[in-house]
């Protein structure tokens, strides 16, 4: 994809800033414009290990939010673009200088919209899987096809990055974040949806108004593309007549699954496309849930018509995920041995599914479930949803929920949840105590779960583990 192609009040910026620049999503373009040979820097309200690798890599990261920390490079309205999260609180220092000083201000969905206008772009939306999905996508078209320029919202464990760039390559990978409904301003070329399920209601308010956001996005697909949708789900498919329609699932559709067999660690299937089939797809990430996600990666490489089949297959077998997405930090290899996996689920069907998943896994194993919920409005908007997956488990332990962008709500807390949980036993704790515990707990699978800040407490956590 030529840099040529991409929005001139783009092009012509020498810098950037990034407000916000902390952000999964943020982060891969800070690197795709630092790779393009552009001044980067941003704010962020606190360090994590993401901006200290971005830090590493070149991009000048404050997180005071004063005009102080603004670098002297980035004031000048002239030869300065400022990208912004919607996240990010309207009365942000950094956000109103950018703001009220005549600069370019655009929001990341917008230049990921430039992206994708200047490509053959693949988009990936749903309330969940759509970023193991989409990584999912890039590694294929990485080693089966032309490639892609891939902007993920997870790490590749693959390529320790969530930024994949493909000199010449026709397509790009994008995952179409229906937050804000900033996936209204892509342009797809294959659009995958898969899920509808309501989520983000602080935004939409109610769940029609989220189903038809989605049906919105399928009106922006290109007249020459195609729409590939999970079986089942609602969906109102507003796309341009010229466009193909397809379905997929874990056993039904026109993309799909059959001879699913388990073994000890192990997952395996046939692929079954329109015409042929692929025998002998083996997970790389052997969790149930990732049968459709590869399912639907390997549809949306298929219709691009540029991938080698049985190099596809090579591809899913070793895809090693993305970071956060069903990530086995521990895998004791012997009897009694201890399992740690981080999953970033986050909402009620996700956590549901990502518990069945390890059911299948580990059926014979007693499974912790610690979960941090996200968001203040999310927990108020399906407490009950929550309880009833986290009923699946063993045990559960809530942990002090991560607020993320918003401001406490009287009455809503982790509590919340706990609360309405019929299993025991069940407990409450901070996110201070989780190692401590978890360390002399005597437990045989712990899942933990959650959007917010807990997983980074899981290096600390195997490490004791490991030395006793």
């Amino acid at each position: 994809m030529s840099q040529n192609n991409i929005s001139d009040n783009i092009l012509h910026a020498e810098n950037f800033y990034f407000v916000g620049a902390g952000g999964i999503g943020m982060a891969a373009l800070e690197r795709f414009f630092l790779h393009l040979g552009k001044r980067v820097a941003g704010y962020d309200r606190s360090p994590s290990p993401l901006t200290e690798e971005l830090q590493r890599e070149g991009i000048e990261i404050s997180f005071e939010d004063s005009m102080d920390a603004v670098p002297e490079t980035f004031r000048n309205p002239a030869d300065t673009v400022a990208v912004y999260t919607p996240a990010v609180p309207h009365d942000n220092i950094s956000l109103s200088f950018y703001r009220e000083g005549g600069f370019r201000l655009v929001k990341r969905a917008k230049v990921l919209g430039d992206v994708t206008r200047a490509s053959k772009s693949l988009c990936f939306a749903g309330t969940h899987g759509k970023t193991t999905t989409s990584s999912m996508a890039a590694h294929i078209l990485h080693e089966a096809g032309s490639g892609s320029n891939a902007f993920l919202g997870g790490v590749l464990r693959n390529y320790g990055t969530n930024l994949l760039l493909s000199a010449g390559s026709p397509y790009s990978v994008v995952e179409a974040d229906e937050y804000d409904r900033s996936f209204h301003h892509l342009s797809p070329w294959i659009a995958v949806v898969t899920a509808t399920d309501p989520d983000h209601l602080d935004i939409y308010g109610t769940p029609e108004a989220y189903l038809e956001s989605f049906a919105h996005f399928t009106s922006l697909i290109r007249p020459d593309g195609y729409l590939l949708k999970h079986e089942g789900i609602s969906l109102e498919n507003r796309a341009p007549e010229s466009v193909k329609s397809y379905t997929y699932g874990r056993d039904r559709g026109d993309f799909r699954a059959e001879n699913i067999t388990y073994s000890t660690g192990t997952l395996s299937f046939d692929f079954v496309y329109p015409g042929g089939r692929l025998d002998g797809i083996s997970l790389g990430v052997p969790v149930d849930i990732n049968i459709e996600n590869a399912v639907a990666a390997l549809a949306a490489c298929w219709l691009t018509g540029d991938i080698d089949l049985p190099k596809a297959r090579e591809a899913v077998a070793s895809f090693q995920g993305a970071e956060r997405r069903f990530q086995f930090h521990l895998k004791e290899d012997m009897p009694g041995g201890r399992v740690v996996i981080d999953d970033y689920a986050h909402h009620p069907d996700e956590v549901s599914r990502s518990i069945e998943s390890v059911r299948r896994l580990y059926p014979d194993s007693r499974l912790t479930v610690a979960f941090q919920p996200h968001l203040y409005s999310r927990t108020r908007d399906f407490a009950p949803q929550f309880a009833k997956a986290l009923d699946m488990a063993d045990e559960v332990i809530l942990v002090d929920l991560y607020p993320a962008r918003e401001e406490p709500i009287p009455g809503i807390s982790s509590k919340t949840i706990l609360d309405l949980v019929t299993k025991s036993p069940k407990s409450l704790i901070s996110k201070k105590e989780f190692v401590p515990l978890m360390s002399e707990k005597p437990f045989e699978v712990l899942l933990v779960m959650g959007a917010g800040d807990l997983s980074f407490e899981i290096p600390a956590l195997t490490r004791n583990l490991t030395s006793r």
